[in-house]
């Protein structure tokens, strides 16, 4: 039997050290949700899948519940999931309609013969697969929507189209940050998969899509290699490829941990302050982690504890 494991995390970048106490409980739910799943014989892609569900419903992270706008106020998210077994994954990016993207990435990926959709195709497809819709408004947290207003209103044009000017009593009072959220796994077969969620940059152009739906950008995965995701500077990993390097790296040899820090030192080499971090797990069951950025949180699995780190 593989030794099984996941780590999950909530974003790489900068942000007070007291935001960590608020990130933490939801980081560990979410590796334990994984780790359950794991424990009880169930697939990698599960146990992404659930422990990404689980983050896109935590208002303190970027994906799901609780996100920024873009620029004309309206919620977008992006989101991508990769089956290392099957050679697989599904995508959708620009969504607006739909609370848990990495569960329509998946439906992507199993029930229909493609691997992306994006904008309204992507919401009509989660409804023709029996996923709710939901108005858009209430994917976006107050705090994010009074920053949105503040702003310059000269560039910013709020244009809600179908979607309802913002009601206080219909977004949520909880979040203080914005972060990317992934997850990747080994189960006991071997299987490994990875899953990527979020909605950008706050305050985004409309119709920016980051490296979060991207494979071999946001995520990767491949059995008897390992599986990757990333978090950070979207632009500056779309370039290069990230998950997918890091993943050649293991490819070549390199344990999970090796090839992390070869990515970031990568990135590093190309790129002046690449603000970036992932998430690895390796064939043999590794986990690791690594960034170029002040603040990256993660939580693993190690042996029947939850760990929790916010520094590489």
């Amino acid at each position: 039997m593989t030794k099984y494991g996941i780590i999950v995390h909530g974003g790489a970048w900068d942000w007070p050290d007291e935001q960590d106490a608020f990130k933490t409980p939801y980081l560990e739910e979410s590796a334990r949700i994984g780790r359950d799943i794991l424990a009880a014989g169930g697939s990698a892609l599960d146990a992404v899948e659930k422990a990404v569900n689980y983050l896109e419903d935590a208002p303190t992270f970027e994906a799901g519940t609780g996100v920024p706008p873009n620029r004309n106020g309206v919620a977008q998210l992006d989101a991508l999931i990769v089956d290392g077994r099957t050679r697989d994954f599904g995508s959708v990016a620009a969504v607006e309609r739909v609370k848990y993207p990495i569960t329509l990435a998946r439906k992507v990926m199993e029930e229909t013969a493609h691997c992306m959709f994006v904008g309204a195709g992507a919401d009509e497809l989660a409804r023709e697969l029996g996923m709710p819709l939901i108005p858009n408004i209430e994917l976006v947290d107050e705090k994010s929507w009074r920053a949105f207003v503040e702003r310059d209103e000269r560039v910013l044009k709020p244009q809600w189209g179908k979607s309802q000017p913002l009601n206080a009593e219909h977004v949520s009072h909880q979040p203080l940050s914005h972060d990317t959220v992934g997850a990747v796994a080994i189960d006991q077969n071997g299987n490994v998969a990875a899953a990527t969620s979020s909605s950008g940059s706050p305050f985004k152009p409309a119709g920016r899509v980051g490296d979060a739906p991207l494979l071999g950008s946001g995520g990767f995965a491949l059995n008897g290699v390992g599986a990757v995701s990333c978090t950070g500077n979207g632009e500056n990993i779309m370039r290069l490829l990230l998950a997918k390097y890091a993943a050649d790296k293991m490819a070549e040899g390199m344990s999970a941990q090796q090839a992390a820090d070869a990515a970031v030192s990568y990135m590093s080499s190309v790129y002046p302050n690449p603000m970036t971090g992932m998430i690895v797990v390796d064939a043999h069951g590794n986990l690791a982690y690594a960034s170029s950025t002040p603040k990256i949180a993660v939580c693993y699995t190690a042996g029947d504890q939850i760990k929790t780190a916010f520094r590489a």
